[in-house]
Formats: structure tokens, sequence, C-alpha cells
């Protein structure tokens, strides 16, 4: 990339980034961009989810949709021996991911692949700990996938879905717009709660955040 690709980039706005960068399946430079701003904003969301669940320090734990890698990276923080995987199908993800947790690849701690919730490489019953955040708008056959997840998950884990927005009266226009252009399936808290039980999950619990858009699922087999 030459100083004038450079220069036209970081004259770009937040919602141009994210439209050329396309949230659904993150690619080129436009990508890597937004999935670094997307690493620091889905902090706070993240750790807010992470809230809700007890976490093995030596289980195996999968990210589905791990984006840019900042999910993983705090999930490592708090599994000192643990495995980890994440899979994304956008290869821009992929490498961002890779590059973010790279002393945790290289000591073999984790790995990260490209792949799809719909069709994952892992055996049934393998992981304590699945996690999804800001990636369940673009499934586009649910309760099919979420019926995947519940395949790799051992009985007695957990499965943590996040969301930073849900279905609800009061939504913002740019939310409603937003929703509208990148073609996104936003769930009320009874259509989620519904479609993991479809998926054979049970022990499902919800939880929303007063104040904010906030929605995580625990579910569990």
């Amino acid at each position: 990339m030459d100083i004038n690709e450079i220069t036209q980039l970081t004259q770009l706005t937040q919602q141009e980034i994210t439209r050329r960068g396309d949230p659904s399946n993150p690619k080129g430079e436009e990508g890597a961009m937004m999935l670094s701003r997307m690493n620091n904003s889905h902090a706070e969301l993240t750790q807010w989810a992470l809230s809700h669940i007890s976490i093995e320090k030596d289980g195996k734990a999968l990210d589905i949709g791990c984006g840019g890698g900042a999910a993983l990276k705090k999930l490592s923080s708090v599994m000192p021996r643990g495995k980890l995987f994440g899979i994304d199908h956008s290869e821009v993800a992929v490498r961002s991911a890779t590059e973010n947790n790279s002393a945790d690849i290289a000591s073999g701690k984790m790995k990260v692949i490209r792949a799809s919730v719909s069709d994952m490489p892992f055996d049934s019953g393998y992981f304590d700990l699945i996690i999804t955040v800001e990636s369940f708008y673009f499934w586009r056959s649910p309760i099919e996938d979420l019926a995947q997840v519940r395949r790799v998950l051992k009985k007695g884990g957990a499965f943590l879905l996040v969301l930073d927005v849900y279905q609800k009266d009061g939504l913002s226009q740019e939310t409603k717009e937003n929703v509208k252009q990148y073609d996104m399936f936003l769930p009320t808290p009874e259509q989620l709660e519904d479609m993991l039980a479809k998926a054979g999950f049970s022990n499902v619990c919800i939880h929303t955040k007063q104040g904010t858009d906030w929605i995580c699922a625990v579910a569990m087999i």
C-alpha cells in the first residue's frame, strides 16, 4: 500500500469504513480497520457478558466469529491453562485474530482457523465453553447453526451468545438503518430463548442490561 492509499483510508469516516469493511464478512484494509475498532468498542460488552458464567481455568473454549481476536485474548487471560480455538469465515478476521494473539498461538495454547459455524471441524462434545460475540446477527440458518454449536459443546458446558442490540421498542433510527443496510437479524429475548430451546439447549437464561440495548444468553445441555 502506498502513501496515497494510506491517506485515503485515514480520511474515511467510521461509517464508510464499516460499509466497505462489511461487518457480516470483513474484507480488505477497511475490514481490518473495522475489526481493530471493534476490538476496543466491544470490550465492555464482552466483559459484562462473561460475568454471567463460570470459566474453568483449564477448560477448552471456542469463540465463533472471533473477529479481531479481542474476546479470545480476554478468555486467555482468565484461562491460564486452557486450550482456546477461534473460528471465522473471514480471511481478514482470521489474520487479525492471529496477529493479536500471536504469543498464545506460537505456544500452542490457541488456534485460529477459517471456518463457518455451519460446518465446524470439531468432534462432538469437545468444548467446555463456547462464546459468540456480535456475530449471531449474520447466521443465515440460526436454529440449524445453534444445533451445530450444541453438537460440539460438552454436556454440562456453557454457551454464551452476546449481542449489543436486540429487537425492542425504542431502537434509534441509526440502528434501524444499520439493521436494514447489513441485513441483520435482531431477535427479541423471547425469540432467542425459543431458538435455543429448539436447537436442543436447556437451562437457557437471558440477560439484558438496563440503560443499554445489550443482551446475552447463557445456555447449557
